[in-house]
């Protein structure tokens, strides 16, 4: 049985440095920033699953993605890729599906948690979405 657990935790610490490519995640800059979003002016955030794409002049390093994911529930991404984030390159919503594309690598995501579905090892950047009245406020 210890032969066991110590192959186990041997192939465990000695896969780890390959399970993401050259040390980890790639990842986004931290750019600060606090913005407001007002649900009257982009109405089709009221609806679920309706992603909205905002230019970089509203946060974050590429742009914000945002979507009401149950009632009253809404996520933030940022819209660079992490495939290469260095180019900031911004995704693209796929029409018909809460899905994102980056028109650079071919990458996917999926708005829900922002986690990838093709090409990309890892997620959007997340930010933090708070509700008030009929305005978003999203921050990192």
């Amino acid at each position: 049985m210890g032969k066991v657990v110590w192959y186990i935790a041997f192939s465990a610490v000695s896969l780890l440095p390959t399970a993401c490519k050259k040390g980890g995640c790639n990842v986004v800059d931290y750019r600060p920033f606090n913005t407001t979003i007002s649900l009257v002016e982009f109405n089709e955030l009221r609806l679920l699953m309706q992603p909205v794409a905002l230019g970089a002049e509203h946060g974050g390093v590429a742009g914000l993605l945002i979507m009401q994911v149950s009632d009253g529930q809404y996520v933030a991404f940022d819209r660079c890729s992490t495939v290469n984030p260095q180019r900031q390159c911004a995704v693209e919503l796929e029409k018909g599906a809460p899905l994102a594309i980056d028109p650079c690598s071919g990458a996917k995501y999926i708005l829900t948690n922002g986690s990838p579905s093709a090409v990309a090892e890892c997620p959007l950047r997340p930010y933090h979405v708070r509700r008030n009245q009929d305005i978003l406020i999203v921050s990192n």
